[in-house]
């Protein structure tokens, strides 16, 4: 058996699959496409789903993949079982309503015996209890011995979820040996112990599942197979673990050399590098398919990853940012395969470092409060720490609740998790109400998949505004209708349509829908399954009926606006590119009559200088009168000129290229201008972020830039009139009124600092002796928490040695500031713990450092009682 590398694996297996007439086609981004029942793609099955689901057309019946796939439902246990990871490479066959049961099983054994050369002899399969089809073919048609072929039930040999497509499977698996075994004399695939390693699934999808639980025959069976490439490269490579196969070892090897640590030599090591090994695999497809480490969704999977091997790394002894460093064996393991590692590199190292150094600023005061807890619990006896400390650790220091358990499962504690829930339920609901907004799950069927496949919308709306089209089919509600009246909304489909569906951040287009007996507002046009657009529709007079023909006119000044902004949208993406850097890609875009937001990666905010010169860069452009171009390349070709492709898009072979000029050339499916002078001008009104690594722009074009500049001149001359001074010379009129404030300002302060000079006297006057501790306790009034510091700062210049603890009262909250000289600290007073007992009393919380802290808290009432209460408690931690 040769000792076959990964990469060796995959171009074999795709090869192979090439002979047998499919379709094969490159690994699909892990950003799901039109599926928001998944954060990330996380089987090999998962992008193709729709053709499973008979939602859309495969541009093939035979197709064959590597995906890459991303899970985390076993983080745990990563690093410390020989094959549990977070990343990994399905290789997958798939068939839609092609062959079946007998060609999947004799090409499985066609592959693994006279490609891979697996020695026959070590070669199992399983199949379902009930499925003598499949076991006649393994045991009749491909020769397998009956004795090696085993029957499992529906938990292991049955693939369903819920109801919806589903059927039995096959497993093939490999016999390491009865050194792996367990000695027992019925050891054999399915048996819990090591020997017999599964590595490829054949599922045989020949029942569609209803809601009653029967299992009814799919008229045309699918066939979704799942081989796991690394696992199959331990096979044929001979040894145990994931992490020793040859793509693996690249990386590991490069852990240690940036960490110092040795491979091998401790348990607990070893844990931290094979964990470092997996995640910057992940890290580095997760970036390189537009994912920003974030707070929500794939962006919060991300940032967990990260975070948990920046963690590790530290565990190892290393301090400071280094996984950024660990990319480039990444693209030298992957690289040949998965280009855009390469092609991305700089952008991928930024975004890794950035959020290392993110992590490095807050961790080391993170970790210091979690290990205050930690403290606390053990002080009490107790092995739970509160949510609201956990969440605390998450919204503040960026700590992932995963990373909080993880540390604590060390010291043989948990977290109040439902707590943590409760905390972040906010921020759920609106996460899970973006995602499924508007949007079908990707098994569920539409309700107009009754209709047949060869009811389709052609879209004709880049030559026409107006049209006559037949209607195809009405729904109101969620069922189609046969008519519908004055008053109702409804979804129609007709099977030609000038209106633009929402896509590609264009907003759909509105317009009027009417024949002799019926008039419409279209108010939204969307995108629906098997090449069909909707039209929503307010039916303002008469009745529709399926099958009447109808006039379809799109709003032409809507339309207008909608394709100034978008042609804008393009020429902005390409000057960020020349003022700001070649890394900045597209994140999202939103074009509407009104204006356009374009996102873009990026790390810092942009300067005025910035804006500036990508607004003269634009409008030079727009001044130029640009043609604007739009025709339909091969993607290789339009690739070849240079064509940018934007985000969250799926192209097929042929594609759409709008170009202005020799300045911009992009693929896109939107509504353009014929010229960049139709534009008119290009107005930037706002630049921020939206996320780590994610900036957003907002802009005006045409008209509604116009009427900006207008509302601008006209508050200018108001601002003048109501400051006395002409247009002209309104900079020179501020100036001096800043000037005016500022020598104010300073002679309030001087004024304050007198009267806390005088103030101070008074208090260290008040002071008590607490044991041999100075100790003043003092209720200074109504005081900003600036203020009390000044003035705790002031007094304790003052004091040689003793404890501070100021009150205030402000806006109906209680504020304390805490200091405790250098020398006491050494006895054991510590500032924080002080301030949050006192806060405490209440109803608040805070802390802070052994020498200062400050806290607040909701009950101002309870100050004098806080500040009696103290006294015990700096007794106490006096040594």
């Amino acid at each position: 058996m040769e000792k076959l590398g990964l990469n060796k694996i995959r171009k074999q297996f795709l090869e192979f699959f090439k002979s047998k007439e499919h379709l094969v086609v490159p690994s699909y981004p892990l950003v799901p496409q039109n599926d928001k029942s998944l954060l990330l793609i996380n089987a090999g099955m998962a992008p193709l789903k729709p053709y499973f689901a008979s939602t859309e057309e495969p541009p093939n019946k035979r197709m064959a993949t590597c995906q890459k796939c991303i899970r985390t439902g076993d983080i745990e246990n990563v690093g410390k079982t020989d094959r549990h990871g977070t990343f990994f490479e399905m290789l997958g066959n798939f068939s839609f309503g092609d062959y079946f049961k007998k060609e999947s099983i004799q090409w499985g054994w066609e592959f693994v015996t006279e490609y891979l050369k697996l020695p026959v002899d070590r070669l199992w399969a399983s199949i379902y209890l009930e499925d003598d089809e499949a076991f006649d073919i393994w045991n009749k048609v491909v020769g397998l011995p009956a004795d090696r072929i085993v029957r499992l039930g529906k938990e292991d040999n049955f693939w369903e979820i819920g109801t919806g497509p589903c059927g039995p499977c096959s497993e093939i698996y490999y016999d390491r040996g009865e050194k792996f075994g367990c000695s027992s004399e019925n050891c054999k695939p399915g048996c819990d112990c090591d020997r017999y390693i599964e590595f490829w699934n054949l599922v045989f999808t020949q029942f569609d599942k209803d809601e009653k639980g029967n299992y009814n025959p799919l008229p045309k069976p699918n066939i979704d197979t799942g081989m796991g490439i690394e696992r199959v490269a331990c096979i044929m490579q001979e040894v145990q673990s994931i992490f020793d196969i040859d793509t693996m070892v690249e990386i590991l090897i490069n852990v240690c050399r940036l960490t110092g640590a040795k491979y091998l030599a401790d348990k607990k090591t070893d844990i931290s590098i094979r964990i470092i090994t997996d995640h910057i695999r992940s890290i580095t497809f997760m970036i390189s398919d537009g994912i920003i480490p974030s707070n929500e969704g794939r962006g919060y999977v991300l940032r967990r990853i990260l975070r948990r091997a920046a963690r590790h790394g530290k565990l190892l002894g290393k301090n400071t940012p280094f996984l950024y460093e660990l990319m480039d064996s990444v693209a030298a393991s992957y690289g040949d395969t998965y280009q855009e590692l390469r092609d991305k590199k700089e952008y991928i190292v930024k975004v890794i470092k950035v959020e290392e150094e993110r992590f490095q600023e807050t961790i080391n005061q993170g970790l210091e409060i979690l290990n205050q807890h930690i403290n606390d619990l053990e002080d009490d006896g107790e092995k739970t720490l509160k949510g609201e400390h956990a969440f605390k650790l998450y919204d503040t220091f960026g700590f992932p609740l995963e990373l909080t358990k993880e540390i604590l499962e060390e010291k043989g504690m948990d977290v109040d998790e439902h707590a943590f829930e409760e905390e972040m339920n906010h921020q759920r609901e609106r996460a899970r109400s973006a995602r499924a907004e508007g949007e079908i799950e990707g098994w569920k069927e539409d309700i107009f998949a009754s209709l047949g496949k060869d009811k389709k919308t052609t879209f004709e709306g880049y030559g026409k505004l107006s049209l006559k089209a037949e209607i195809l089919a009405v729904a109101q509600g969620n069922e189609i209708v046969n008519e519908a009246f004055a008053g109702d909304e409804v979804m129609i489909i007709t099977n030609t349509t000038p209106c633009y569906p929402e896509g590609g951040g264009q907003i759909g287009d509105k317009g009027l829908i009417y024949n002799d007996g019926f008039k419409g507002n279209i108010i939204d046009t969307k995108k629906g399954a098997n090449n069909r657009i909707l039209h929503v529709v307010k039916i303002t007079e008469g009745k529709i009926a399926n099958g009447e023909t109808v006039t379809i006119k799109v709003t032409n000044n809507l339309r207008a606006a909608t394709a100034k902004n978008h042609t804008a949208t393009h020429l902005l993406h390409k000057a960020l590119k020349e003022v700001v850097g070649d890394h900045v890609q597209q994140a999202g875009s939103l074009v509407n009559p009104e204006r356009l937001r374009f996102d873009f990666t990026h790390f810092e905010g942009l300067s005025q200088d910035q804006i500036n010169r990508i607004e003269d860069i634009i409008n030079d452009k727009v001044m130029e009168a640009l043609p604007v171009e739009v025709f339909e390349s091969t993607l290789k070709e339009a690739k070849d000129m240079g064509a940018e492709a934007l985000f969250g898009e799926k192209y097929g072979e042929t594609v759409r290229v709008v170009k202005a000029g020799d300045y911009s050339t992009e693929l896109c499916g939107g509504t353009h201008i014929d010229n960049t002078s139709e534009v008119g001008m290009l107005l930037i009104l706002s630049e921020g972020g939206i996320a780590a690594g994610v900036r957003r722009i907002e802009a005006i074009t045409g008209k509604e830039a116009y009427n900006y500049i207008k509302q601008q001149q006209d508050t200018l001359v108001k601002v003048s009139e109501t400051i006395k001074t002409q247009p002209s010379m309104l900079l020179n009129r501020v100036e001096a009124i800043m000037s005016e404030l500022k020598d104010k300002d300073r002679e309030i302060s001087k004024l304050k600092s007198q009267l806390a000079k005088g103030a101070t006297d008074n208090i260290l006057d008040n002071s008590i002796i607490i044991k041999d501790v100075k100790t003043i306790l003092y209720h200074i009034g109504e005081a900003e928490m600036n203020d009390l510091r000044t003035m705790a700062d002031t007094i304790k210049e003052k004091m040689d040695s003793g404890v501070i603890l100021l009150a205030s009262e402000k806006e109906g909250k209680a504020n304390f500031v805490a200091m405790v000289t250098k020398d006491l600290v050494s006895r054991g007073l510590h500032a924080g713990n002080i301030v949050k007992e006192a806060a405490k009393i209440t109803g608040g919380g805070g802390g802070g450092r052994p020498d200062m802290a400050q806290a607040g808290g909701k009950n101002p009432e309870k100050i004098h009682e806080a500040l009696t209460l103290v006294k015990d408690f700096i007794e106490g931690q006096i040594k």
